[in-house]
């Protein structure tokens, strides 16, 4: 089992930062991709960046140029940079761990709220 824990939502004005966390434990062996998703009220939930054991990075097209995922795997950590925020970035949060076959971990989502 893959425990994963998220941090560092709140509310921001449009044109406003935020970094989120996801801390990993238990059996993080053999996670081959990380990522985080977002579920904006009355809409289904949707990938928003994922990294790779390999370093390498994807974003859907809504956030691209606007947020950076990376990670530290000393802290076993991954964040998402979000600057550039829009009142349309407003969901829940997920932080996901992906062990290949099926194997998904999720965190238990954070609020993120931008206001116009």
């Amino acid at each position: 089992q893959v425990q994963l824990v998220e941090s560092g939502g709140g509310s921001v004005q449009a044109g406003g930062s935020l970094r989120l966390s996801c801390a990993a434990s238990g059996s993080i062996l053999g996670i081959n991709a990380m990522g985080w998703y977002r579920q904006p009220p009355g809409k289904q939930r949707e990938q928003v960046a994922v990294i790779h054991s390999t370093g390498g990075t994807s974003y859907a097209a809504s956030v691209q140029g606007r947020f950076t995922i990376s990670r530290d795997t000393a802290k076993n950590t991954m964040y998402l940079q979000m600057n550039g925020l829009k009142p349309e970035d407003t969901a829940v949060y997920y932080c996901v761990a992906d062990k290949g076959h099926r194997d998904l971990y999720w965190g238990q989502g954070i609020q993120v709220t931008v206001s116009s």
